[in-house]
C-alpha cells in the first residue's frame, strides 16, 4: 500500500498528516490566502524533507496513494463575510419563504443585500425574457457577480427550467463577463421554500474560491502523475474528487475531521460525551461526540439556517489564535476579524500591527520564541508588547502585563461562551482540545465552561488532518419515496448513481460496500439495503431513503489501551511566566515528545511539542496515555 496524505487547510495554519504504513509524520505551514496552492505544495515539500532528509515532492507524491484535502475557508468566509456578492431571482414578491429571524435577515442582508429580483412567471414568453433581461442587469448593475435563482410557487422546479432556457439564450455562457447563475433546483427537492434558497445562497457564496484552488491545484499534481486524483473530505465524514463534490459540503469539513477523530479516541478511551473544541487561528469550531456518535442534524445548520444536506453539528465561534483583540467602549472585544494567516499576529514581524492572543502568550512567556512552530517562526516580544499597548493597555490605561491576563481571560470566555451555547454540560462531559491553539488556554476555557477534564491528543497540532485518517472514500444519494412509487425502481436508481460515481473514482462495484439509510425526522437511521422497500412502505407518502457507496481504505490506528502505570515526568527545563503584576515564576517545561507512558505531574506546568503549546495551572493533574494523549483533570473540589 501507498502513503496516504490528509492537509488540513485553515485560514492561519495548514497542516499536513502522513500515514506510511505503521509510521506517521506531520508538520504545519502558513496559509497563503492569496494562492491557497503555495501553501499546498509548500507543506508538501516540507513533510517530504521530514521523510526522505530531503526536500523531493515528486517521490512523495508518486508513492501516495490518496491525498485528501479538507478547509475552513468557507467557515471563515462566513464568518468573516467575505466572498462573492450575490444577486437573486425570486417568482414571488412576498417574503413568507424567509424565516423571519434576525439571524436570517442578517446572513440575507450581508449575502445579498438589496440585489433581490421578482420575475413574474405567469407572462408569456417575450414578456418573459424582457423581465428577465431586466431583472439580471438591475443585479448585475447593483453589483452582484453570481446570481441564484430559487422559486417558490406550484411547480417550482419547472419554473426555474424555463428561466435557464430563457437564460442561456439572452446571456450565453461563451460571452466575457457573464455572470454564473445557480438554480435552487439542481442543488434540492426539499418542499421547504426555505431550505431550498438557503442551500442556493450558502452552496453559490462557497463556491468561487473552493472551485478555483482545487482544479488549479488538481491540474498541478497531475504534472507529478499521481495515482489517482486530488480528493475533497466533506462534512459527511467520507471523501471524493473535486468535479464531484459540492462546495456547500465541504463546509466545516476540517472541524469535522477532528469530530471523526476524535470519535475513534472516545471509543479508545471510553469516553460517553466528548465536546470537541477545534482552536485555529480565526475561528474555534465546537462539536460534540455522544452515545458513539457525532452529533449531527438531517437539514444542516449553518450559520442558523437549514440547508438540505445533513451535516456534523458543528458551530464556529470567531475567536482563534489570530484573533484580533482590542479595545471597543471602554471593553476588551475578540475577534471575529482575524489577522490571518498574512499578516499574522504583530510577534511573527509580518507587517501585523493588530494585537492577538498568540502576542499575549509570547509576552507572559508561554510561548518560547526558540521552539515555536519548532523553533523555524521568528517570534518578535517587542512587535508584541508595541501591539498590545498600543491597542488594549493604553485604552483601558493598564499595565501591558495585567493587559495580557485580561486578553486571555475575555478569549477564553468567548470560547467557553459559545460551548455553553452549543450544549450542556455535565459531569460526564470531557473538553477535547485540538487544533494549532487548542491546548494553550484549554484549562482556562475548561474553567470558565465548569468542565474538569480534558482530553489533548499528542497529535492535537494536526489533529483534523489526522481524523481524516478514520474515514473512506464514499459517494451518497437519495430520494424522496412518494406512495405511487414503485421503491424497488427508486433503490435501484440510487444503486446505478452511487455505483456510477464511485465509477468516476476508479473502483469498480465489487471494491465498494453499500449501505442504506433513511430519514427519521431530524435524524438519518442506518438499515440494509434489503430493508429500503419495507421501511418505505411503512412510512407512507415522502419519506426520504439514500444509499451509500463505500470504498475502505487504510485508516490510522491508536495504541495503548491498558492503563500504564504511573511515574514522574521528565522535566526538560524551565521556563519563566510572568504574572499580571510584572513579577517572574520559574515553571518546569515538560517535552511531550521525550514522555514515557503514565508520565505525570502537577500543574503550574508547561506542556509543549514542535506546534503546540499548553498552560497547565497549579490546581491542574497532567497524565500520559499509551498512546502519548495527555489527560488533564482539575484538583478543585477534591
Amino acid at each position: 500500500m501507498g502513503k496516504l496524505i490528509n492537509i488540513d487547510n485553515g485560514g492561519t495554519l495548514t497542516d499536513i498528516w502522513v500515514l506510511d504504513g505503521n509510521k506517521s509524520y506531520r508538520t504545519k505551514t502558513i496559509t497563503t490566502p492569496y494562492d491557497l496552492s503555495k501553501c499546498f505544495f509548500e507543506g508538501l515539500k516540507k513533510i517530504s524533507a521530514d521523510i526522505y532528509g530531503k526536500e523531493d515532492l515528486a517521490a512523495l507524491l508518486q508513492s501516495t496513494d490518496h491525498i485528501r484535502y479538507s478547509t475552513t475557508q468557507g467557515t471563515n468566509a462566513l464568518v468573516e463575510r467575505k466572498g462573492p456578492a450575490l444577486g437573486l431571482i425570486v417568482d414571488t414578491a412576498a417574503r413568507e419563504w424567509l424565516d423571519q429571524s434576525d439571524q436570517q435577515a442578517g446572513l440575507l442582508k450581508n449575502l445579498v443585500g438589496e440585489r433581490i429580483a421578482t420575475l413574474d412567471s405567469s407572462q408569456g414568453d417575450e414578456a418573459f425574457r424582457a423581465a428577465l433581461t431586466e431583472a439580471v442587469n438591475q443585479l448585475s448593475a447593483g453589483g452582484a457577480s453570481r446570481i441564484v435563482v430559487a422559486c417558490m410557487e406550484g411547480d417550482y422546479a419547472a419554473t426555474e427550467k424555463r428561466i435557464a432556457a430563457a437564460m442561456l439564450r439572452a446571456f450565453p455562457r461563451h460571452l466575457l463577463g457573464s455572470v454564473p447563475v445557480l438554480y435552487a433546483n439542481t442543488l434540492c427537492q426539499n418542499a421547504d421554500p426555505n431550505i431550498r434558497v438557503w442551500t442556493a445562497l450558502l452552496n453559490a457564496f462557497l463556491h468561487p474560491a473552493m472551485e478555483r484552488f482545487l482544479y488549479n491545484t488538481e491540474n498541478e499534481l497531475q504534472r507529478y502523475k499521481v495515482r489517482h486524483p486530488l480528493l475533497v473530505y466533506r462534512n459527511d465524514g467520507y471523501s471524493g474528487r473535486v468535479a464531484k463534490t459540492i462546495a456547500l459540503k465541504t463546509y466545516s469539513s476540517g472541524p469535522r475531521g477532528g469530530s471523526e477523530g476524535a470519535l475513534a479516541y472516545a471509543r479508545h478511551y471510553n469516553l460517553g460525551r466528548v465536546i470537541t473544541v477545534d482552536v485555529g487561528g480565526t475561528t474555534t469550531d465546537i462539536g460534540l461526540v455522544e452515545n458513539d456518535a457525532i452529533r449531527s442534524h438531517r437539514l444542516g445548520h449553518v450559520e442558523g439556517v437549514k440547508c438540505d444536506y445533513a451535516l456534523a453539528d458543528i458551530v464556529s465561534v470567531g475567536v482563534g489564535g489570530g484573533s484580533i483583540i482590542k479595545v471597543v467602549e471602554g471593553a476588551i472585544r475578540v475577534g471575529p476579524e482575524s489577522v490571518g494567516g498574512a499578516p499574522g499576529p504583530a510577534c511573527f514581524s509580518m507587517g501585523g500591527e493588530e494585537a492577538t492572543i498568540t502576542d499575549a502568550l509570547l509576552v507572559t512567556g508561554l510561548l518560547d520564541p526558540a521552539t515555536y512552530f519548532g523553533g523555524k517562526l521568528n517570534l518578535s516580544k517587542d512587535k508584541a508588547e508595541a501591539a498590545i499597548r498600543r491597542n488594549v493597555a493604553d485604552p483601558l490605561g493598564i499595565s501591558v502585563n495585567q493587559a495580557c491576563q485580561q486578553m486571555t481571560k475575555a478569549w477564553a470566555d468567548l470560547i467557553a461562551k459559545g460551548i455553553a451555547e452549543f450544549c450542556d454540560v455535565d459531569d460526564n462531559t470531557v473538553l477535547m482540545a485540538f487544533g494549532g491553539g487548542g491546548p494553550m488556554g484549554i484549562a482556562a476555557v475548561a474553567e470558565s465552561a465548569g468542565v474538569d477534564t480534558v482530553l489533548i491528543p499528542r497529535l492535537s497540532a494536526v489533529f483534523s488532518a489526522h481524523g481524516i485518517g478514520f474515514s473512506d472514500i464514499a459517494h451518497s444519494a437519495s430520494a424522496l419515496v412518494q406512495s405511487s412509487t414503485k421503491v424497488e425502481d427508486v433503490v435501484a436508481g440510487l444503486r446505478e448513481r452511487v455505483l456510477r460515481d464511485m465509477h468516476t473514482e476508479g473502483y469498480s462495484e465489487d471494491e465498494c460496500q453499500l449501505e442504506a439509510w433513511y430519514e427519521s425526522g431530524d435524524r438519518l437511521v442506518d438499515c440494509s439495503v434489503d430493508e429500503l422497500p419495507k421501511v418505505a412502505g411503512k412510512a407512507g407518502e415522502g419519506v426520504r431513503i439514500g444509499l451509500r457507496a463505500v470504498k475502505k481504505i487504510d485508516h490510522a490506528t491508536l495504541e495503548g489501551g491498558s492503563e500504564p502505570s504511573p511515574q514522574p515526568a521528565q522535566i526538560g527545563s524551565n521556563r519563566e511566566l510572568v504574572d499580571p503584576q510584572g513579577a517572574s515564576h520559574a515553571v518546569p517545561v515538560i517535552a511531550v515528545e521525550g514522555q514515557q507512558p503514565g508520565a505525570e505531574g502537577q500543574g503550574p506546568a508547561v506542556l509543549e511539542e514542535a506546534f503546540w503549546t499548553c498552560s497547565v495551572p497549579a490546581d491542574w493533574h497532567y497524565r500520559f496515555t499509551g498512546n502519548g494523549d495527555i489527560f488533564l483533570k482539575s484538583n478543585k473540589g477534591q
